[in-house]
């Protein structure tokens, strides 16, 4: 167990600059969450702390001793991937016991922390079979069993749940949960998915192109986004996001004009608000009217979506709410939870 700091990393491909001067201080025993989407960088980030990749410049730092020259095998560390590399020809308990194998552990040692391993990961009847008699979770399970077999102080994960259905992503999102903060490994885990970000991170840190938007837990980031692309990211439906005017206590759109007093701001910005913020009114009722451009039932929620100039805004409406699309409703923010950005820059404003 050990902590990992990240100072000033930069990673460039000739004119290419593929992470820019990331610094960051990951606690002992964390887990930590690198979010964003194809390209931002994460999955490079993680690799140089690995020591798969060399950093153009700045340091990495684990358990407070500078890392950039050691190989990745003197680093102490060990990375689940979304492909779970198991071994065809060798059975469960050959495929965790594999990197003690190759450390030269002596086969008693090795067989009872191969058994410890496995109970913890919920497969210890299964250490006889081959991977191809095991299901997805299962092997995914297979690749923990083998990164907690050596004990690391560091646990590297880079998109391990992305192979598995919806369902079986939802049992093992609570499955590795729950084993890291069993084991206390600080853990640093690659995901473009904000749900996995949101349900498993101490920490989520948001990347785009390359440099870190907004670092902080989850519902931090949730209820007071750092700017317009985090408040867009993160988030299922997103936020709604409405280019507005604001001034003399009013925010102003060509479809409804909105009193919010405690804004202290004039100009031009950019409205956010969450679907679950706003509501659905009869027409009439509420701050502007629309037609309904669809209604999905989510369950729990009706999730109602209507034009507004060429944007889509979503609103998550009570289950028993009966709309059909076409149909002409009201639409009525939530005041004590909106957001505003800055239309020049993104970033958040007005507080």
């Amino acid at each position: 167990m050990a902590p990992v700091t990240l100072n000033s990393i930069t990673k460039r491909w000739g004119t290419f600059v593929a992470v820019d001067s990331i610094s960051l201080d990951i606690a002992d025993g964390e887990f930590l969450v690198l979010l964003g989407p194809s390209g931002c960088g994460k999955s490079t980030t993680m690799r140089m702390v690995a020591g798969l990749d060399e950093p153009t410049s700045g340091e990495v730092l684990i358990g407070g001793k500078v890392v950039n020259d050691l190989p990745p095998g003197a680093r102490d560390l060990a990375m689940v991937f979304q492909n779970y590399g198991l071994y065809p020809h060798m059975t469960i308990a050959q495929n965790i016991g594999y990197p003690l194998k190759v450390a030269r552990v002596p086969k008693a040692e090795r067989e009872r922390r191969v058994r410890e391993a496995a109970e913890r990961v919920e497969l210890a009847g299964l250490l006889d079979r081959k991977p191809s008699a095991l299901s997805g979770g299962q092997r995914q399970r297979v690749a923990l069993a083998r990164a907690i077999v050596r004990t690391p102080q560091l646990f590297l994960m880079d998109e391990p749940l992305s192979n598995l259905d919806a369902k079986l992503r939802v049992s093992m999102r609570a499955q590795l949960k729950h084993l890291q903060r069993e084991l206390g490994t600080t853990t640093i885990y690659v995901t473009h998915d904000q749900v996995e970000a949101m349900t498993m991170a101490d920490r989520v840190a948001v990347m785009r192109d390359g440099r870190l938007q907004q670092v902080g837990a989850p519902l931090e980031i949730y209820n007071r986004p750092a700017n317009a692309f985090v408040a867009g990211f993160l988030g299922n439906p997103s936020m709604n996001l409405i280019e507005v005017d604001v001034s003399d206590g009013r925010v102003r759109h060509p479809r409804f004009s909105i009193e919010a007093r405690d804004v202290r701001l004039s100009g031009p910005a950019i409205l956010g608000q969450r679907p679950e913020d706003m509501s659905v009114v009869n027409s009439g009722e509420g701050d502007f009217d629309g037609e309904v451009y669809t209604a999905e039932l989510l369950g729990d929620s009706v999730l109602v979506t209507t034009r507004l100039g060429d944007e889509l805004i979503a609103v998550k409406a009570d289950k028993s709410i009966s709309v059909s699309m076409g149909e002409k409703v009201g639409f009525r923010f939530g005041r004590s939870a909106l957001h505003f950005f800055s239309r020049e820059t993104g970033e958040r404003i007005g507080e």
